[in-house]
């Protein structure tokens, strides 16, 4: 089970659920989670246009974690293509990471912090 199906399970979220009911990024930097503030957030991006890479270049910048949605431009493989691959290279000067989770997700890291790929057995 994928770390993202199983974290929706535990939090009691589904697929079926309406859009309406999720919050848009802009509005969950607007949250006060608990008076503090965080170090680091992981923060939901979705990739429509090459503006967007600058977002999460800057997002990594800073050190959060980026989910990116990958389906607004899965449409035009030439303009995602040359999106993951301007990302790849990004992520790869700051020593970050990146991974596919699903068809539509990509979860890239900041600076020193690495994805486990593989499972142990």
């Amino acid at each position: 089970m994928g770390i993202v199906k199983h974290l929706t399970n535990m939090l009691g979220v589904s697929r079926e659920m309406e859009l309406e009911e999720f919050m848009s990024a802009a509005e969950a930097e607007e949250v006060d989670v608990l008076h503090k503030s965080a170090d680091f957030y992981v923060k939901p991006v979705a990739l429509q246009t090459e503006g967007d890479i600058k977002v999460v270049e800057e997002e990594l910048k800073q050190r959060n974690i980026i989910l990116l949605n990958i389906a607004p431009i899965a449409r035009n493989p030439q303009r995602l293509k040359g999106a993951i691959g301007e990302l790849k290279t990004f992520v790869g000067g700051v020593n970050g990471d990146m991974a596919r989770i699903d068809e539509d997700k990509i979860l890239l890291t900041p600076q020193n912090v690495k994805i486990v790929k593989k499972r142990k057995v």
